[in-house]
């Protein structure tokens, strides 16, 4: 380019686009209308994928013929076009004899499709960007907001990509020798553990892809179990391997978190602590836990009041940077979706919901969110309040997105629950279970540490029973 030369402004540009592979796939269409149509469909070849409106019109009139299982060749559609008062304006009988002649044969068709989806899906590349841009520009919008929504248009255009279908058979092959690998391996848990050996054996462990609810009233303890388990996954206990842990803690900031998670390790009361009142013993323990935490692949966004979508692009971002296997989100009733928002609220926690489990499925790792309960359990049963999937607050979406749904209580908190003396007995119902069994699983929890533990009578399991799998 010389030294005067300018680069030509964007408005000048041509999309981008391929008249003779349209021309080609149109042709193509017209000789052997079940095989190409069919293969448009496979790629998801839409009107839209044609940059000329003329191929445009064509295309649509094909699909409408070919989905309604009328024949598609010179006379249908000639027929069809003119019933639509389109013929004269697609360039006549003419222009079809054109577009068949100019194809001698369709036996390159899929390559010509190809090249129509690259430059359609090239064309919406450049459209969102466009958006992006325009967004850029509009002084209302935060920075972190408009990068999350950036991240999601994007995003969309390879969510929407064609999906890759494997053989049955392959998929057969894959699963008997995964069914091979369980029983030569004997493993107790063929998900990630949560450290618990009752909860472990409910679950087999935490299940990459599912939603899992971790739900309960006010002050029973659903953070201390989250962040105990986010701390059995990042350090490897029941002798598993260390996992990059993503914590977003709407609720409880970043210090305030790590400072639970310290006191908890080792067993200090925090307390105490916050008012100086520590021994020497006790302080050589917190230093001895900070030494073991210090390392943990633990995460934390205490970001308060994340939107579903931003929460969604912070976690691709931890995924995508440190890999994280696992992800906690405390708690779902404090996130919000302004896109359904005027819906009212219980649409709006649907749409988070239904976002989380897309979330999980795209990262392909376990989520476990927690939520409140509404306060149904303490209206319906004064004296004990045993919750039900019902109670749920919000939405009946979280039961019907989540794999797996836990109840937590503690009997001690209600006087006429039948186990109410056992001070440190925390209960927790899988009430739901996608793929297993539910039934309810007992805990010990130390109230003054905030941690949970395994119950008693498993203090004489072999250890060989403890660190399986």
């Amino acid at each position: 380019m010389g030294a005067g030369a300018q680069a030509p402004r964007p408005e000048a540009r041509i999309p981008p686009h391929s008249q003779e592979s349209e021309r080609a796939v149109l042709g193509c269409a017209l000789q052997d209308a079940t095989r190409v149509l069919d293969l448009c469909v496979e790629k998801q070849i839409e009107p839209a994928s044609f940059y000329l409106y003329n191929h445009q019109r064509l295309f649509e009139t094909m699909m409408e013929l070919h989905t309604n299982r009328h024949p598609v060749d010179f006379i249908t559609v000639s027929e069809r076009l003119r019933e639509n008062n389109l013929l004269d304006t697609l360039g006549g009988e003419e222009e079809l004899g054109r577009l068949i002649s100019s194809t001698p044969t369709t036996a390159h068709a899929e390559y010509y499709i190809q090249r129509v989806y690259e430059t359609h899906l090239t064309r919406r590349i450049i459209d969102a960007a466009r958006e992006v841009t325009e967004d850029c520009y509009k002084a209302d919008l935060k920075a972190e907001s408009l990068l999350g929504t950036t991240e999601e248009k994007f995003f969309s255009l390879s969510e929407n990509r064609v999906s890759v279908e494997r053989a049955w058979k392959d998929l057969v092959a894959d699963e008997m020798d995964e069914v091979e690998t369980l029983i030569r391996e004997k493993k107790s848990v063929t998900g990630i553990s949560t450290g618990f050996i009752d909860i472990d054996e409910k679950l087999l462990g935490m299940q990459n892809a599912d939603i899992l609810v971790l739900a309960a009233r006010p002050s029973m303890g659903k953070t201390s179990l989250a962040l105990n388990i986010a701390e059995n996954v990042a350090l490897g206990k029941r002798g598993f391997d260390p996992l990059p842990v993503a914590v977003f803690s709407l609720e409880m900031s970043a210090e305030s978190l790590v400072r639970r998670m310290i006191c908890s390790h080792a067993e200090v009361s925090s307390q105490q602590l916050a008012t100086g009142q520590i021994g020497a013993a006790d302080h050589r323990k917190l230093i001895s836990a900070a030494d073991a935490l210090r390392g943990a692949p633990i995460y934390v966004d205490d970001s308060a009041g994340l939107e579903a979508m931003e929460l969604r692009a912070r976690a691709r971002r931890l995924k995508r940077k440190y890999d994280i296997k696992f992800i906690v989100i405390d708690y779902l009733q404090l996130m919000n979706y302004s896109q359904f928002a005027r819906d009212g609220r219980q649409r709006e926690t649907a749409a988070i919901s239904g976002a989380l489990k897309a979330m999980a499925k795209e990262l392909r790792v376990p989520v476990l969110v927690l939520s409140q309960l509404s306060r149904a359990p303490e209206t319906r049963d004064t004296k004990s309040a045993v919750p039900k999937l019902s109670d749920l607050r919000d939405s009946g979406a979280i039961e019907q997105d989540a794999d797996v749904v836990m109840l937590l209580r503690r009997p001690s908190r209600y006087s006429a629950d039948p186990k109410h003396d056992d001070k440190r007995l925390s209960i927790v119902d899988i009430a739901k279970h996608r793929n297993g069994p539910t039934g309810e699983v007992e805990l010990d929890f130390e109230e003054t540490y905030t941690k949970f533990g395994n119950r008693d009578h498993h203090h004489d399991v072999p250890a060989d029973f403890q660190t399986e799998g």
